[in-house]
């Protein structure tokens, strides 16, 4: 037997509560994420990774107007030295920085295939070049004159920035989207001449509202156009609280083709939106028969958007052509404003557009103080030299001899003049051809420039409103560069109200035609093509006839009232058809087994109605409260067993008084003002009974007269009726001679 092998010594075993771990290392996770992923910084409007690009590409020295360098160089810098994460996350940001349809100020010049706007994905950053413009130049102006912080990079060899100066408002003009553990940011673009102008008002008027920096940024400006239909309410409230969302449709023209025809053009796509997917998306609809108002979509875009719709036929509404299609494709889309920042590169907030202009000036007026104390330095250095040269020149025959004579010429020299030992250095380290005459003037000069700059400095860093002014210069400056009559700088997407054009999107969807439904006592329901005007051409199963015969259209929408109080919704256009006995109508909506249909009539949202039940109650309810939205139906009258709703009758607008007639043939009027409005209930007593329930009530004018129908089908109209005017909730008395002894008004 071999031998036996011992068991190692048993280790100390650490307990830990499993909550706490996964509480702690969670949260680290979520912080890290937050603040090294997904949020952008208020003060830079930039995320690690794109400061990150944007540095190394300093490092790299590749600015507006050098020689482009291949992608693949300067994305293995940055992974390198500053970001230790893949290299096509790299890559992929560095990208969207380039991309004028992404970028409404790109940050980088690609020179290569950086994608297009119908979804087509860069080339190989082996095969892309790139280089910096003048506003990722502007972000990084004076990285290197102590106007912010540095911190050791992941490796501990280099450092890094952890904000850029940023004198350009980037986090609005850009925007900005990600998404962070528990929370996400979504920051459209904004036109740079526009937030200039917010700014100087926000720095002359601190305290301006929302409101007011609106009239100076009504809007976002997406670098893809397009129309931003919301009102201004609903852009003030966004840009109030930080959170909202826009609504934009693309921009279209109608193009007259001669004789009457003609086409609608698509010049401008909403922002992210990619054109190959959305021209995919309305063929996709036309051979789905969805788009009835479309004949073809054709795309003829070369360097700009060219979309070719083409109308079903010339008498085609464009403006509902075009409603029909921003309802159901991305021609409309909404885009979301969800300002979660960074608050000084710390903690996560929720801003106003107020908020984000102010942390911008903030940090600029940060920037240039310190700016101006790194500036100050080094003027005094330079001085400081600059004495120690004048002291040299004054004396140069004595400070050639101590040159020439003394072994240790420097400390002799700090002990002859009084000189710094920064002074002595710099005279030893002079040249023989710096001594001509003109060197010295030169000096002089200088000296005295650079004393009136110190001058000026500190006049600067002791006052407040000069160093606003100065801030102010600097965006006026911006404001000049990027202005509205440049090329980059116009304003992209215009605003307007939606056209007043009364769309009703299953109508835009449905192709209009006349149609006759048909219901049977059994609950058997159809759509007949055309309006039918005698019944008696229909057939039905054996044992079953005719309840309802309702003239409509495929547009329109047919409302059930059932006995149960509840109303059900149905689409004309998906009632089946006219062959055959139809289909039950427990397969389109969930009627209980002992429910039938009471009342059955086209769907009129401006029309009210009064409901009742066979206990006599009953109340006025508006018909677009009645709308069902599911199989469910919508419950309206609360009944209970045995009383059923039996009676769904229009209230007119010209009506005053409502009739209500008994199984018992008592005849009851009164005004219809006893009779509440409501949404939902059991409503009021509309009529005593001591045996039996309700029969039938009309909603009518008293001075019209109540009219009937008899079984005959003739008319009868009474207008004397004082005998049977009374309060509501009497039984009322027996009806005028030659009433039907159906009890139903016909």
């Amino acid at each position: 037997m071999g031998k036996r092998i011992e068991p190692p010594p048993p280790r100390s075993v650490e307990s830990i509560n499993l909550r706490e771990a996964l509480e702690e290392r969670y949260l680290a996770y979520a912080l890290s994420t937050i603040m090294n992923r997904a949020l952008p910084d208020a003060r830079d409007g930039l995320k690690p990774v794109h400061r990150r690009i944007l540095y190394g590409m300093q490092i790299l020295r590749l600015d507006p107007g050098t020689a482009f360098k291949k992608c693949a160089k300067i994305v293995g810098d940055v992974m390198g030295s500053f970001h230790p994460h893949g290299d096509q996350a790299i890559y992929d940001a560095l990208v969207r920085l380039a991309q004028d349809f992404s970028s409404r100020y790109p940050l980088i010049e690609g020179q290569g295939n950086f994608g297009n706007v119908d979804g087509d994905s860069a080339a190989a950053y082996r095969y892309t070049e790139a280089r910096m413009t003048d506003v990722a130049k502007a972000l990084l102006d004076g990285i290197g004159e102590d106007t912010i912080d540095f911190r050791p990079n992941y490796s501990g060899e280099s450092e890094e920035p952890i904000v850029l100066p940023a004198a350009f408002p980037n986090l609005l003009a850009n925007g900005a989207s990600g998404i962070a553990v528990g929370m996400a940011t979504s920051i459209p673009p904004h036109n740079v001449a526009e937030l200039a102008d917010a700014a100087l008002h926000l720095i002359k008027t601190p305290n301006a509202t929302v409101q007011k920096l609106m009239q100076y940024v009504p809007g976002p400006d997406f670098p893809t156009g397009g129309v931003i239909v919301d009102d201004r309410a609903t852009l003030a409230e966004a840009y109030k609280t930080g959170r909202g969302s826009f609504r934009i449709r693309a921009r279209w023209k109608q193009e007259d083709l001669g004789r009457g025809t003609w086409q609608i053009i698509v010049t401008e796509i909403p922002y992210q939106v990619q054109k190959g997917r959305l021209v995919e998306k309305i063929a996709e609809l036309l051979s789905e028969r969805k788009l009835p108002l479309l004949a073809d979509v054709r795309d003829e875009s070369a360097e700009d958007i060219r979309l070719v719709l083409e109308p079903k036929s010339r008498s085609v509404d464009p403006v509902m052509l075009m409603e029909s299609l921003f309802h159901l494709t991305e021609l409309e889309t909404r885009f979301p404003l969800n300002l979660n920042v960074l608050s000084r590169g710390k903690v996560p907030v929720v801003m106003s557009l107020r908020d984000a202009l102010r942390e911008w000036l903030d940090h600029r007026k940060e920037v240039l103080v310190r700016r101006s104390r790194f500036r100050l330095r080094e003027i005094a250095k330079r001085l400081e030299i600059l004495d120690g040269y004048l002291i040299a020149y004054l004396n140069i025959d004595e400070v050639i001899r101590i040159i020439r004579r003394e072994d240790e010429p420097k400390p002799v020299l700090m002990k002859r003049f009084k000189l710094t030992d920064i002074q002595a250095e710099a005279i030893l380290n002079m040249r023989l051809r710096a001594l001509r005459k003109l060197e010295e003037i030169e000096i002089r000069t200088e000296h005295e420039s650079l004393k009136k700059e110190q001058t000026a400095l500190n006049k600067l860093l002791k006052s407040d409103d000069a160093q606003w002014e100065r801030i102010s210069g600097e965006i006026k400056a911006i404001k000049a560069k990027y202005a509205k009559n440049t090329p980059l700088g116009r304003r992209r997407t215009d605003f307007a109200a939606p056209p007043e054009v009364d769309f009703d999107a299953e109508q835009a969807l449905v192709e209009r035609e006349p149609v006759t439904v048909v219901c049977s006592e059994r609950g058997w329901i159809r759509a007949m093509k055309g309006h039918l005007e005698t019944p008696g051409e229909l057939s039905f199963k054996e044992g079953d006839k005719l309840k309802f015969l309702v003239h409509a259209e495929t547009t329109d929408k047919v409302m059930l009232f059932a006995s149960t109080g509840r109303f059900f919704t149905l689409e004309a256009s998906r009632l089946p058809g006219g062959r055959g006995h139809g289909e039950p109508l427990r397969l389109m909506a969930d009627l209980e087994v002992s429910e039938h249909i009471a009342a059955l009539f086209v769907h009129r949202p401006e029309r009210k109605l009064l409901v009742a039940s066979t206990a006599g109650d009953g109340f006025i309810v508006s018909e677009a409260e009645c709308v069902a939205t599911t199989r469910k139906g919508k419950q309206v009258l609360n009944v209970r067993p045995p009383a059923e709703g039996i009676r769904c009758v229009v209230v007119d607008e010209t009506a005053t008084h409502l009739a209500t007639i008994g199984d018992n043939r008592k005849l009851l009027i009164f005004p219809l003002k006893d009779v509440p409005e409501m949404t939902r209930g059991k409503g009021v007593r509309l009529q005593k009974y001591k045996e039996g329930g309700l029969s039938d009530a009309r909603a009518f004018n008293l001075k019209e007269g109540l009219s009937w129908t008899d079984s005959s089908g003739r008319s009868f109209t009474v207008t004397d009726l004082k005998d049977w005017i009374g309060e509501r909730a009497q039984a009322g008395r027996l009806p005028p001679k030659g009433f039907p002894k159906s009890n139903r008004f016909g």
